[in-house]
Order: C-alpha cells, then structure tokens, then sequence
C-alpha cells in the first residue's frame, strides 16, 4: 500500500525510478524492485524500462490501481465524516491524549508483573 501512496504522489507520465520510491520511503531499492513485481502481478501497477537508461525501471499505477484507490479514499472520507460528527477535533485530540496516557500506564504495569516474574 506504501508503494502504491508513494507512486500517487510521485509519479509523471514516464512513471518514477525505483530508486526515487526507494529513498522516499526510505528503504532498499531491492524491497521496492520485489514488492513492485508482486503489485504488477496483480495489475496494481506497471514496470517498463526508463527511456533513457534500459537498467532503471520505472513504475507507474494502473487504471486498477487508481480505481481502487479512489474507492479507499471514499471511505475513509466516510469513516472520517462519522468520527469528526460524532467527536470534534479538539474532543478527538482529548481522546487520543488519554488513551496514549492509558497505553503507557498499561506498558508500565506489564514492565512491573514481568520484573515480579
């Protein structure tokens, strides 16, 4: 999916380097090459040759891939309607505080009954 977000913010009609994915999110270019052979498998996006230099390859989304990615940025529009309506910003800002605080103090009491262990 990582891919797939970095390919809708990068790419250009010729499509984006391997390695320009790979230093955005900040990985090997080798991760990008595997997984974007897997996402071509699946029509989610295509890897053809660069113009220039044949050993570049460069990877463009498909029409599969913008479709489906249009219908996830729906919902979530939809998840983020219900969530803000219910919760203002400021309430949902109040909640995710608390229940970070509620977290750490959890981590805290797991460390304290394995040190009992």
């Amino acid at each position: 999916m990582m891919i797939l977000m970095a390919l809708t913010d990068l790419e250009r009609d010729e499509g984006v380097p391997v390695n320009v994915v790979a230093k955005l999110m900040k990985i090997g270019s080798s991760f990008i090459t595997k997984h974007s052979k897997e996402l071509e498998n699946k029509r989610f996006l295509r890897r053809t040759p660069g113009a220039k230099d044949a050993r570049f390859v460069h990877l463009s989304l498909t029409e599969n891939a913008r479709k489906r990615l249009a219908s996830i940025a729906a919902q979530q529009e939809e998840l983020d309607q219900f969530v803000f309506d219910y919760l203002g910003i400021q309430e949902f800002a109040r909640l995710a505080g608390c229940l970070r605080g509620v977290r750490h103090r959890l981590e805290k009491a797991r460390l304290h009954a394995e040190l009992k262990s």
